[in-house]
């Protein structure tokens, strides 16, 4: 039986933003047991369906992400508007706060003018109690007489007309006190009306964003169940790879010459992780440095001093070349077919009689190191393979 592996050729997956579920349930998966004949193909499918779902949840945490970006901006639009509507009520109250004050004065005005009217009137009153037979035997002249007459009426009128116009003051300082009083009752209607729509735009903000985040929960747990599954898909490859026969490694402290070992190329809790020569995970060749298909295309180089870019997945590889068997050949690219990604390994000698080639290879699970992104050189079973590319 034929190894499987799913060796990824280009840079993984990063969790995206994912989105609330209103009633989305991840269907939990159901342990695959591993036996001595097990292949790796049967958790493509599952592998495959968890990538769906997590697509799904994906596209939908974008959608929520657009919409509270929209809300957000509705909000801060909002806000603008209250606090333009608050300004002007500021300048409002201020202007009524004036008026208020503007009106006591003239009302305090009216007052002690009527006060001074009052006491001119009652300075009459005692007069008049003289009679004019009196008033001009008590005048210097008939000059002065006349004098007093006329400024105590002159005194009077002045104080009538003084009165008069505070009193068409204080008329006009409260109507202007209505209408601001009028102005502001709107103005503070419509502050109120803004801020219950703004209220009522950041609850569904709120949910838009509590929804988003749901989603991402989900696209996480999906990522996580996903990564388990390739995790057992590796462990049922070595299996199967042991069931061929035995499998033995081989020390290389050269690590087939391959350039691109550092770089930011590294191993980091379970999990390949990339910067490599172009700041962008690849390789020189364009590959995610540290893979299979890196370090196969690096030995294809170094073997033919041909650049052969970017080819895709390995299992992409035999419909890029024409020059293929099924028979290994020392410096030749063995390839496995199954799994999502394939697998590629760099032949380094002819079948011995009994069926087994040495072969290098980078990013074997849990071979040369622990987890990914390590190089390995063994002895394994040519049926290993499915078929060989030749140079």
């Amino acid at each position: 039986m034929k190894l499987r592996t799913t060796t990824p050729a280009s840079i993984p997956l990063t969790t995206k933003l994912a989105l609330i579920v209103i009633s989305i349930l991840i269907a939990v998966a159901i342990p695959l047991q591993m036996t001595q004949k097990v292949s790796a193909d049967q958790y493509d499918d599952r592998i495959n369906a968890l990538q769906q779902d997590i697509d799904a949840y994906n596209a939908q945490s974008a959608k929520l992400a657009a919409e509270a970006n929209t809300l957000q901006t509705a909000v801060a639009e909002l806000q603008t508007q209250a606090s333009v509507i608050q300004a002007q009520i500021d300048i409002n109250q201020a202007k009524y706060d004036q008026l208020v004050v503007l009106i006591a004065e003239t009302e305090q005005k009216i007052k002690n003018n009527q006060d001074a009217l009052g006491k001119t009137i009652a300075d009459l009153y005692v007069d008049d109690k003289i009679t004019p037979l009196e008033m001009l035997a008590s005048s210097k002249n008939v000059s002065d007489y006349l004098d007093k007459q006329e400024y105590r009426s002159s005194v009077r009128n002045e104080l009538t007309a003084t009165i008069g116009r505070i009193k068409d003051l204080k008329t006009q300082l409260v109507k202007q006190k209505s209408d601001v009083e009028y102005i502001l009752s709107e103005q503070k209607n419509a502050y109120q009306a803004l801020n219950d729509k703004k209220a009522q735009q950041q609850n569904i903000l709120a949910q838009t964003q509590g929804q988003e985040a749901a989603y991402q929960k989900l696209s996480a747990d999906s990522e996580s169940e996903k990564k388990e599954l390739m995790d057992q898909q590796q462990a049922a490859i070595w299996a199967a790879q042991n069931r061929g026969g035995s499998v033995t490694s081989i020390s290389d402290p050269t690590k087939g010459n391959y350039p691109w070992a550092g770089n930011g190329c590294y191993v980091d809790a379970n999990i390949m992780s990339w910067n490599g020569v172009n700041g962008d995970g690849t390789d020189e060749l364009g590959y995610a440095c540290r893979q299979c298909t890196s370090y196969a295309a690096w030995k294809m180089l170094e073997r033919t001093g041909n650049q052969y870019r970017y080819w895709g997945n390995a299992n992409m590889w035999p419909s890029k070349w024409s020059n293929k068997g099924t028979s290994p050949r020392a410096n030749s690219v063995g390839v496995i077919m199954a799994g999502t990604y394939g697998h590629v390994v760099w032949v380094e000698s002819d079948p011995d009689a009994e069926g087994y080639i040495i072969i290098s290879q980078y990013n074997s699970y849990d071979m040369g190191g622990p987890a990914w992104g390590n190089y390995s050189k063994i002895r394994v079973h040519q049926s290993t393979y499915d078929t060989f590319l030749y140079f």
